[in-house]
């Protein structure tokens, strides 16, 4: 599993974008944070349609819960006990398809 838990070695720098994209570090893990606010429940649930199929081809699954047009995003590594550069490239293909129209 020694690709599933590549070190962040770049760690600061990567969190610095992150926190540039609107991404927080979560209190008391090694996890990041992202809320997400849409017109209506569709859209929100089309954003977490197009999240689910992405999760599905890396194998990594986000924790979030949805309200109507809210989303709220934790992504951490389970298996790695933290963040990983797998939850780096799971935060910037979530920030890509926000930009979509």
């Amino acid at each position: 599993y020694a690709s599933k838990c590549e070190v962040l070695s770049e760690r600061d720098q990567l969190l610095v974008e992150l926190r540039t994209a609107g991404w927080v570090e979560v209190e008391d893990r090694d996890a990041i944070f992202k809320e997400l606010h849409f017109k209506n429940f569709n859209q929100a649930f089309g954003f977490m349609s197009r999240v689910a199929l992405q999760a599905e081809k890396m194998n990594h699954h986000p924790e979030w819960f949805n309200v109507y047009n809210k989303v709220q995003i934790t992504l951490t590594t389970h298996d790695c006990g933290g963040l990983s550069k797998r939850d780096v490239r799971m935060a910037k293909f979530i920030d890509k398809i926000l930009l979509l129209p």
